[in-house]
């Protein structure tokens, strides 16, 4: 099984959506997130962090609000944002990271 290390610091850009399962805006972007990750198909990856499971994950990257949504290339954050994002941006974001 992958570790998180292995999965962001892998060549596609992954999209890592740290969310919680009492979060209404969470759920929300739940069926933006899967879509964006059938469009993308093998292009990116798409990676779901429960913060109340992965507390030491949630504290590393100090999420302080959920969804927060990062964005890895090569192991390196290079976009990151809280709440409820349109899928078009979100979608741009991950592409820009290629």
């Amino acid at each position: 099984m992958e570790s998180f290390k292995d999965i962001i610091n892998g060549d596609k850009p992954v999209l890592v959506d740290f969310y919680a399962t009492w979060c209404g805006p969470c759920k929300m972007m739940h069926p933006i997130v899967e879509e964006i990750g059938k469009e993308l198909d093998n292009k990116a990856r798409i990676l779901k962090i429960d913060i109340d499971k992965n507390e030491s994950l949630a504290l590393k990257y100090r999420i302080q609000a959920v969804p927060t949504f990062i964005i890895f290339q090569k192991g390196e954050a290079v976009w990151r944002v809280s709440g409820v994002v349109n899928k078009d941006v979100l979608k741009e974001e991950i592409i820009k990271a290629r």
